[in-house]
């Protein structure tokens, strides 16, 4: 059974690796086995020291602005001249920009889809090309609890995080048959800097705790087994699946 979750010998990437969840996915999957090209626009030092020190395992630092046009290109390249070969894309990178509807400025809902969805599509696209010709590879995007809700202004994350959701079943269609799977993560409330100011508000915050089974904010470790599972051959009859990390939230 062991074997089954062994990333020993595979190479992922994830882009926003430097902190919060990103981070944690990319340790968790070092510990699963896996060497890492963590992918920032900032600095992935403590990324690196995580990856390397405390696991043993290779990791390249990708520093890369994900609004830059051939960012998916460079990810890539980068990659493979480091590595020699990808197995795993995890799609974690995504920006938030909290707002009413009515003063959303097309700069602010444009950027927001550039980042969370259009470059998830490209990297996609980029890691489908290449896994065609090896008949396999795991593609990981992080979905969210507004793939299903609309949320509280924040109109361009609830649309790009449901089109993300979109997206990994509409690839799951065309290329399960390649060997290629393409699931998701949605994960529920975490404890991360993008969170910060509704846990620092008493009443959303209040709310939010009331509505969890759990009890309590999410950590970004708690989505390590989900992604190891989805990167991992056990997971390899799963095909368009979305896994809730959410603490119960959507059985409520």
């Amino acid at each position: 059974m062991q074997t089954l979750f062994d990333l020993s010998g595979k190479v992922a990437i994830v882009t926003g690796a430097s902190r919060g969840i990103g981070q944690a996915l990319a340790v968790g999957l070092a510990e699963a086995g896996a060497d890492i090209a963590g992918v920032s626009r900032g600095a992935l030092r403590e990324t690196e020291e995580q990856v390397t020190g405390r696991y043993g395992r290779c990791f390249e630092p990708v520093q890369v602005d994900l609004r830059h046009p051939d960012a998916a290109e460079r990810i890539f390249a980068q990659t493979l001249e480091r590595f020699t070969q990808v197995d795993i894309l995890v799609n974690n990178a995504g920006i938030i920009r909290r707002n009413q509807a009515i003063d959303v400025t097309d700069d602010e809902w444009d950027e927001v889809m550039l980042v969370n969805l259009k470059q998830v599509f490209a990297l996609s696209r980029q890691a489908g090309r290449y896994f065609r010709t090896r008949g396999r590879g795991k593609i990981i995007n992080i979905a969210s609890m507004l793939s299903f809700q609309g949320g509280i202004l924040v109109p361009s994350y609830a649309a790009s995080k449901s089109g993300v959701l979109g997206l990994t079943r509409a690839l799951a269609n065309e290329w399960a048959p390649l060997g290629i799977n393409v699931n998701a993560i949605a994960p529920g409330y975490v404890e991360t800097e993008a969170t910060r100011p509704i846990r620092e508000d008493p009443q959303r915050n209040a709310s939010i705790l009331e509505r969890i089974p759990a009890g309590r904010w999410g950590r970004p470790e708690d989505l390590k087994g989900a992604a190891v599972f989805l990167a991992s051959h056990a997971s390899d009859y799963v095909h368009g699946a979305v896994i809730p990390v959410d603490g119960g939230w959507l059985a409520r």
